[in-house]
């Protein structure tokens, strides 16, 4: 059973940082595309960054969010610079097994296993 399980979220003010963390068990990252999304208050949930075999980035988060994995501990990680009020939101972590160069993928349907979420707030 695929358990993704994130934790590091919390109040930051703005122009802070905080770093997500994804632990995964039951499925190794490095065997998948290891994603993260977001969804703030009565939005929809959007693509913040993906790793498989590259990286992707929102537009909205480039220059200031990284993904990485620690293959050993079997964790992803969200590192956030420069936080705004406007990435206030529950950050999801989720994973679909890697695939081909071309298969980058960041519609959330094409994620299998998800976590349950954590919470980041940036004050303004």
């Amino acid at each position: 059973q695929v358990q993704l399980v994130e934790s590091g979220g919390g109040l930051v003010q703005a122009g802070g940082s905080l770093r997500l963390s994804c632990a995964a068990s039951g499925r190794t990252v490095s065997n998948s595309i290891m994603g993260w999304f977001r969804q703030a208050p009565g939005k929809e949930r959007e693509f913040v960054a993906s790793m498989g075999w590259k990286t992707d980035y929102a537009d909205s988060v480039k220059g200031r969010f990284t993904i990485s994995r620690d293959n050993p501990w079997n964790t992803v990680y969200l590192q956030m610079n420069s936080l705004q009020p406007e990435d206030t939101a529950v950050y999801y972590c989720a994973a679909v097994a890697l695939r081909g160069l071309a298969y980058r993928p960041s519609a959330q349907d094409e994620y299998d296993y998800w976590g349950q979420g954590t919470q980041v707030t940036v004050s303004s």
